[in-house]
């Protein structure tokens, strides 16, 4: 009875969220627990331009929660001894690519960055994805004024190369950037001599089982959905169509539904996936804002920061993208919480809609373990 009632309130508190943002048009939330012994799915709101209701296993594109995958496949080629964190770029990219990526002062630094600057954004490089040039549009304008243009990863980050400055040297800040990750997804292809939508499906989709899961413009799933991908939001304009989604490549560009991110994330708790040692290697952590923080693909976020009379209990980590999707897990209950709001207006209040979900979800354990990542 607990159990019902703690999930009636969750779906009440899930379908107010979107009933009363006026921004949001749809949602879909997965909440899992094998301790528990639950797993609620919940989906509100409308899709195809608001002519069909969301369904919970709709499937929509992850965002930034794509970053964890692109780590993961550095973590099975540092497994393989075919690549270190320490490593620098230079070792896999050409001169071509390496020319003018990094520049401060006037002085180049593009041989000094390490794969793990580019995993925890400690490169100092731009971020061509949500930085605003001097002059002219960003990508972001570019990917609604433009929907038909495609854009590969060699030309995002020339873009960023034309349009923007580098922050600081390698290993000395924090700046979030996603052209880091379009590089980590270049190195991976250099290494292994294959596409990276090869890699993703031969070393997580396939053997977890993620057979609705693909990289968009490149490849398909193992099982093709019945829908079409869900409506994605920037702002007031419907994208999920656009051809110009195409920015987002290794630092996200993933089609996926909340089942097939659960066994993902599951794999990665379970360490199934990658040995523990590996993932330890993921929790390099550097301040990504107040409360959270940014490892290898990785996002930890200490509610207790926030507000100090909140338990370390309910913190969370996993990760989260520009479009307010999210994939987190606490330890101490066990509790996995997936799911999307399609909406990048969103993106930063999801962060209270998560702590919401935790304090009520939390109520079905009697455990006062308060273990953390």
């Amino acid at each position: 009875m607990k159990s019902e009632v703690i999930s009636s309130k969750i779906r009440l508190l899930f379908e107010k969220t979107v009933a009363k943002n006026k921004i949001l048009k749809n949602g879909i939330l997965l909440v899992h627990s094998d301790k528990l012994n639950i797993h609620w799915k919940y989906a509100t709101g409308l899709v195809g331009k608001g002519k069909n209701p969301i369904t919970e296993n709709h499937t929509f594109h992850i965002a930034s929660i794509g970053k964890s995958f692109t780590s993961a496949l550095i973590g099975k080629l540092y497994e393989e001894n075919k690549i270190s964190y320490d490593d620098p770029i230079a070792k896999y990219l050409s001169n071509d690519i390496l020319k003018d990526l990094h520049l401060v002062e006037g002085q180049s630094y593009s041989d000094k960055i390490l794969i793990h600057h580019l995993l925890n954004h400690t490169s100092g490089i731009s971020d061509y994805f949500e930085e605003k040039p001097k002059k002219g549009k960003s990508i972001l304008e570019l990917v609604v004024d433009e929907p038909n243009h495609f854009w590969s990863p060699l030309d995002t980050i020339q873009w960023g190369k034309e349009n923007l400055k580098s922050h600081f040297r390698p290993g000395e800040g924090f700046y979030y950037s996603d052209t880091g990750y379009q590089l980590l997804g270049l190195v991976v292809e250099a290494i292994t001599g294959k596409p990276m939508w090869e890699s993703l499906h031969k070393n997580i989709f396939e053997p977890l089982n993620m057979n609705s899961t693909y990289q968009l413009f490149y490849s398909e799933p193992l099982e093709k959905s019945l829908n079409p991908i869900a409506d994605i939001y920037l702002n007031l304009n419907e994208v999920s169509e656009n051809m110009s989604l195409s920015v987002d490549w290794a630092g996200g560009g993933i089609i996926s539904n909340s089942e097939d991110l659960l066994r993902f994330h599951k794999a990665l708790v379970k360490n199934t996936l990658l040995k523990e040692e590996t993932f330890n290697r993921w929790k390099d952590w550097a301040k990504l804002a107040r409360g959270i923080d940014y490892g290898y693909g990785l996002v930890r976020i200490k509610f207790n920061d926030f507000l100090f009379f909140l338990p370390r209990k309910l913190n969370i980590w996993g990760n989260f993208g520009s479009i307010a999707t999210f994939m987190f897990y606490n330890p101490a209950f066990d509790i996995y919480s997936i799911g999307t709001f399609n909406q990048s207006n969103y993106a930063e209040k999801q962060v209270q809609f998560l702590l919401k979900l935790m304090m009520k979800v939390s109520k079905l354990s009697s455990n006062n373990n308060d273990e953390l990542l």
